[in-house]
């Protein structure tokens, strides 16, 4: 592959710290709780990896920056974490901020494994130095149309906010259920207010409402109106962008925050190494981690892996993730070209439809699996 000069320059066995930029948002308007699981999953993996010696002896280090979901700030942070010297890049949740980080990333030379992204166009070109963990928009949101569509559901609605993310999953899900014979009608949530989004609602005739949308605002005055609004007594709500994971919007909600299906990135059951990094995530968080604290933890897993067998220089560590085969919380993790893809590709993360239990919303019920 066509490699600019790799300012990392070659391993070094000075005992000097490994140093890997984190791309976390942890203010707002970013989704500060994700932010918050997916450094508390990085924080924990790089714990344990200078547990077990570091990297050939080298401790293991992040440097963490506040991507607070602004592009331009993630652009300037890749930046900054080159000049810096990490050997490369990990994190981020929101695909808009990731893809600018990509396209940074990949303009210098620098390799990103993106933790949470799943945006499909995350970079505009292929690219050797990207690689991502989270499962690409298209498959998910496609298992989440199936999940309707095997429901009965056959009239979609969804309420959106003006977005690359939303547009590109409101044609994903209105190409599935065309394939079908279903239809999805498309209302602006930027410009309607929550009860005239319920009237429109009701002249569409659809028979699931789908929000995709930012927290709090306006997702929970949109979910309370609907569920104040007896003409719409019976349609569904979901949140496929997996809003609902987090417990903030269990406070926010209250039952109201019941029984909206969302999607999450785990296994049926967590294997022996996911299950101990579970309850290492639970202690560390104060509550049940999420998907995205197993993301974090997994990128690390892999990076480290990487790093020992290749060591630190970036363009090594770019050729290598066709290489990799790391046992990460939530299944073996291998990376191969996949079509539509400009990036290397974790294929086959597990995908749920997961929705929390009106009977006990501190509980999860999986409703479908890819």
């Amino acid at each position: 592959m066509n490699m600019p000069p790799s300012p990392s320059g070659a391993v070094r066995t000075d005992g000097s710290p490994v140093q890997i930029g984190a791309l976390v948002p942890l203010t707002r308007p970013g989704w500060v709780e994700a932010g918050q699981h997916l450094l508390a999953g990085l924080e924990l993996a790089v714990d344990e990896v200078n547990d077990a010696g570091g990297i050939v002896g080298r401790p293991l280090e992040l440097v963490v920056r506040d991507t607070a979901a602004d592009p331009q700030r993630a652009g300037a942070a890749v930046d900054e974490l080159a000049r810096l010297g990490v050997a490369a890049l990990a994190g981020e949740y929101h695909s808009v901020v990731a893809r600018a980080a990509a396209a940074r990333a990949d303009a210098l030379g620098l390799p990103f494994l993106c933790s949470s992204a799943v945006l499909d166009a995350l970079t505009e070109q292929p690219t050797d130095w990207v690689a991502r963990l989270a499962p690409a928009q298209s498959r998910g949101w496609r298992t989440y149309a199936d999940f309707l569509l095997g429901a009965g559901h056959r009239r979609l609605a969804v309420a959106a906010q003006p977005s690359v993310y939303w547009a590109s999953g409101t044609r994903i899900l209105r190409d599935r259920f065309a394939a079908r014979g279903g239809t999805v009608t498309a209302l602006d949530a930027g410009t309607l207010a929550p009860t005239a989004l319920c009237d429109e609602l009701v002249d569409s005739g659809a028979t699931a409402l789908l929000l995709l949308v930012g927290h709090p605002e306006p997702v929970v005055p949109i979910v309370r109106a609907v569920r104040r609004d007896q003409r719409l007594a019976d349609i569904l709500i979901g949140a496929p962008a997996g809003q609902p994971e987090f417990a903030e919007w269990a406070t926010s909600l209250g039952d109201d925050g019941a029984a909206i299906p969302f999607l999450r990135y785990l296994p049926e059951r967590l294997g022996p190494l996911g299950a101990r990094v579970e309850k290492a995530l639970r202690e560390r968080l104060g509550a049940a981690p999420s998907f995205v604290a197993f993301e974090g933890y997994d990128t690390i897993a892999v990076l480290a892996e990487v790093l020992r067998s290749h060591g630190t220089d970036r363009a090594r560590t770019a050729e290598s993730w066709p290489s990799v085969a790391v046992e990460g919380t939530r299944g073996k993790i291998q990376f191969s070209r996949t079509p539509g893809i400009d990036v290397w590709q974790w294929a086959w993360p597990p995908i749920q439809v997961v929705d929390r239990d009106p009977a006990h919303p501190d509980r999860f019920r999986v409703l479908h699996t890819s």
